[in-house]
């Protein structure tokens, strides 16, 4: 990945968010507080801006993840600021301080990127968060023929990351506002999960197309 890449795809992402606004934001109405589409939305727009200012010969990967990582923690509200933000910015040190890596750290950045979500939210597969499509895609990720191209595995994971996102919907939600609701949180997909496999869709769109 070039950091002209790694830019790209948070501009990406911001772009999936915002068209998808409407939707997350009506995801979590039904089982949080009805603002993850609005929060993320108004957090990547800060983020957008960074790929816009001018450019710095200084810049690379390990740093740039840490200051999108501070954006977000920084603009976006809930526990979606926190766990993308702190997430990004431990694992920015796995980054070469250099304007590319290769596809074993960018892998290597993936797997400490979701561990500090997972240790940072204190949550596991089958809590019914993002968690249950970031961990998952990243153990496929890990398992998969190596000696496939990372471009083939990416998209094909594109489609197992809404696949994982859909299947949310059918687990009981164990942390945050949702987890209050018990039973009454099955049969809605979890937004945190569906903001993830957007995630995913843009990592295939700027590596994998």
């Amino acid at each position: 990945m070039t950091i002209e890449q790694f830019s790209l795809l948070w501009q990406c992402f911001a772009q999936r968010v915002r068209q998808n606004q409407e939707h997350l934001d009506d995801l979590d109405r039904a089982i949080g507080d009805g603002d993850h589409g609005t929060n993320l939305t108004r957090g990547l727009g800060k983020v957008e801006i960074l790929g816009n200012e001018p450019p710095d010969p200084h810049l690379n990967l390990q740093t740039l993840s840490k200051k999108v990582g501070m954006t977000l923690l920084s603009t976006v509200g809930g526990a979606s600021g926190a766990l993308w933000g702190s997430g990004l910015m431990k694992a920015a040190l796995v980054f070469p301080m250099s304007s590319e890596c290769d596809d074993r750290t960018l892998v290597l950045w993936m797997d400490t990127f979701v561990g500090n979500i997972e240790e940072r939210g204190k949550a596991h597969v089958g809590d019914k968060t993002m968690v249950d499509v970031m961990r998952p895609a990243v153990n496929w990720l890990q398992a998969a023929p190596q000696d496939r191209p990372l471009r083939a595995r990416l998209r094909e994971l594109r489609e197992l990351a809404q696949h994982y996102a859909q299947g949310t919907k059918d687990l009981q939600a164990r942390r945050g506002r949702a987890s209050y609701l018990g039973a009454r949180s099955i049969g809605h997909v979890d937004p945190g999960a569906f903001s993830s496999a957007l995630w995913w869709d843009c990592l295939d769109s700027v590596l994998g197309g």
